[in-house]
């Protein structure tokens, strides 16, 4: 802001200079000519001293060219004129003698310049009104966040420019704010289950060191005590299998919790998106792209998800394929509509495509590429919560991930 306003400043420092610039030198120019009529009145002299006819309509300036014939209405004229003796003969010449064409170009130069010089202040406070100032108030947002610091709703902003930014900020704000909430909840039930996992674990591990302690040093003598103890041992091992079966369980369920907003919307609107992205990124590294003709049809699900789901695919695509080409096309089945991304060089084996949807599962073909493991894994979730699936097909080489989605009844 500052140094926008430095720069207001030095706008009108320059066009100040510039204006009087301007005056000074046109009404140096001014004062220091001749006037028009007088060198037009010394060019009618020469011409007359040579014998040549003259006319004023040659003159612009010149209103006419009179000579003496001895009356006295040669004196008596309307006009401004003056007397002048050429070749012994007096000549009567009229001449116009309004203001000089100069001193209106310079009162319009001043006005345009006026003009414009508050036209560009206008702009300029604009400017500074509508984007700088917004834009200044809006500049440590980023860091606010950044430093989690998240309660605090922000303010709506009705300018056009803005207001959508500060619209999505917020929405962001609330994201992060509702994933901390959420990881703050995950750690505490983490922690209260590790402490109730360990206290439910101590107490039949005791009971087993305390058995076997006692089988070790011989304090149960007869046969029958000592199959007591071994019983008793192998109860609290059960115990603890049982334990152990619930952490598992608890562990195999979902990874990351899915939030599907489901609606309808049309398809087209999905796949211009993924078209207007990935046309540009991938001709950039050389691989080609297209995108079969469809018919519109409207869709029940989510198309954020949606597309989320499609980007997934072709950045697997892109990954684990050649980089020939990647293609979408489209079927129909039924009540649902069929996209299906397809990418050359496939190398997964046949054996392990039924894998390819597990969690943190990565084929033996990633090799160096970096991956979770939960790429397709997600796509799968998605597609099942907005009532679609998911499969994939390995066919001439190439492989081929079909995302089905239910249409709108």
């Amino acid at each position: 802001m500052k140094s926008f306003d430095k720069i207001i400043a030095v706008f009108i420092v320059i066009m100040t200079a510039f204006f009087i610039t301007v005056n000074v030198v046109l009404l140096k120019q001014n004062t220091s000519s001749v006037p028009l009529y007088k060198v037009e009145a010394n060019r009618i002299e020469q011409e007359l001293l040579s014998g040549k006819q003259v006319s004023a309509d040659d003159y612009p300036n010149i209103l006419g060219i009179y000579e003496f014939s001895g009356d006295n209405s040669f004196y008596a004229s309307e006009n401004e004129y003056f007397i002048k003796e050429i070749n012994n003969k007096l000549y009567r010449i009229e001449y116009n003698d309004k203001p000089k064409k100069s001193n209106r170009l310079l009162i319009t130069l001043d006005i345009v310049l006026a003009a414009f010089t508050l036209l560009m202040l206008a702009v300029f406070l604009y400017i500074r009104k509508k984007l700088l100032k917004p834009f200044n108030e809006l500049s440590s947002l980023p860091e606010q966040l950044s430093k989690r610091n998240l309660v605090i709703p922000l303010k709506e902003h009705k300018s056009r420019f803005f207001g959508k930014f500060i619209w999505g900020l917020d929405m962001l704000r609330e994201e992060l704010e509702h994933s901390r909430q959420k990881s703050l909840e995950y750690a505490k039930n983490e922690k209260t289950f590790l402490l109730s996992l360990s206290h439910d674990i101590k107490t039949p591990l005791s009971a087993i060191k305390l058995y076997s302690k006692a089988l070790s040093k011989g304090i149960y003598s007869s046969p029958e005590k000592q199959a007591d103890a071994a019983e008793s041992i192998n109860e609290k091992a059960d115990e603890i299998e049982r334990i152990v079966n619930e952490l598992s369980s608890n562990l195999s369920g979902e990874v990351i919790d899915f939030d599907v907003r489901c609606s309808e919307f049309y398809l087209a609107d999905v796949i211009n998106r993924i078209k207007k992205y990935y046309s540009d990124k991938l001709s950039v590294i050389g691989t080609s792209f297209s995108i079969d003709e469809y018919s519109n049809c409207m869709l029940h699900g989510d198309a954020d998800r949606l597309e989320e789901v499609l980007q997934n695919i072709i950045e697997n695509a892109m990954k684990y394929g050649d980089g020939s080409s990647i293609s979408v096309s489209f079927s129909d089945e039924e009540d649902c509509r069929l996209i299906t991304v397809t990418n050359t060089g496939c190398t997964l084996p046949d054996k392990e495509l039924p894998h390819i949807f597990d969690s943190f599962w990565r084929g033996s073909n990633t090799g160096s590429q970096q991956g979770s493991g939960l790429g397709l894994y997600i796509c799968r979730r998605l597609m099942e919560l907005m009532g679609g699936s998911i499969y994939a097909e390995i066919s001439s080489g190439c492989m081929n991930i079909t995302a089905v989605c239910p249409k709108q009844t």
